[in-house]
């Protein structure tokens, strides 16, 4: 049996991680919370070369969707928040994952907050979510949506947990993976 992945995609502070917390309280079934910011955070503190730095977290985000896809293939479920602000992000994820078992969630939020909060965390450089915001949704197409501009974490989490039952085939992943990546049109696992 393989696991489901819900995957949070968003800006830097638009509120995926708030929002995993949220769901492993309001789903019935387990799940395993697995932030990206966590791989990185498990990166010794040395300074990286700016050279090198580009190599070395490329590694860490491959690395970080392996884990995501040996959790789920051993049959765990999975609550990921990610930023696809990069495409060959996206084209790896689809390549790893049983499309048909991920629920794809897009994560909006305001420019005007996403600032807001980037100023009251203190741990993002300013600006951050702004740069992202336009790649990080490039690709167009979710399973189902949230704007925590005005929506709260909680009312996000049982939205998504409301969907779940009624999901609708074939998943946005499987949409993409078949226009993104038309050399793995057959289910990889």
């Amino acid at each position: 049996m393989h696991g489901r992945i819900i995957f949070l995609n968003g800006t830097s502070s638009a509120g995926k991680s708030s929002i995993a917390r949220e769901l492993l309280q309001v789903l019935d079934e387990p799940y395993f919370h697995m932030p990206v910011d966590s791989f990185h955070a498990m990166r010794s503190r040395r300074e990286i070369d700016a050279d090198r730095l580009p190599d070395v977290l490329r590694r860490t985000w491959r690395g970080f969707h392996r884990a995501v896809a040996g959790m789920a293939e051993a049959g765990n479920n999975v609550v990921v928040d990610h930023v696809l602000s990069e495409e060959w992000r996206l084209l790896d994820c689809l390549g790893l994952f049983d499309a048909r078992e991920v629920v794809l969630v897009g994560v909006r939020c305001s420019p005007e907050e996403t600032q807001r909060r980037e100023r009251a965390r203190g741990d993002r450089p300013a600006g951050l979510a702004a740069r992202q915001f336009d790649r990080v949704h490039a690709h167009g197409l979710y399973d189902i949506e949230c704007d925590t501009t005005t929506a709260t974490a909680e009312d996000c989490a049982r939205r998504i947990g409301a969907f779940l039952p009624r999901r609708p085939l074939p998943t946005a992943f499987e949409k993409l993976r078949a226009r993104l990546r038309p050399d793995l049109r057959t289910v990889v696992r």
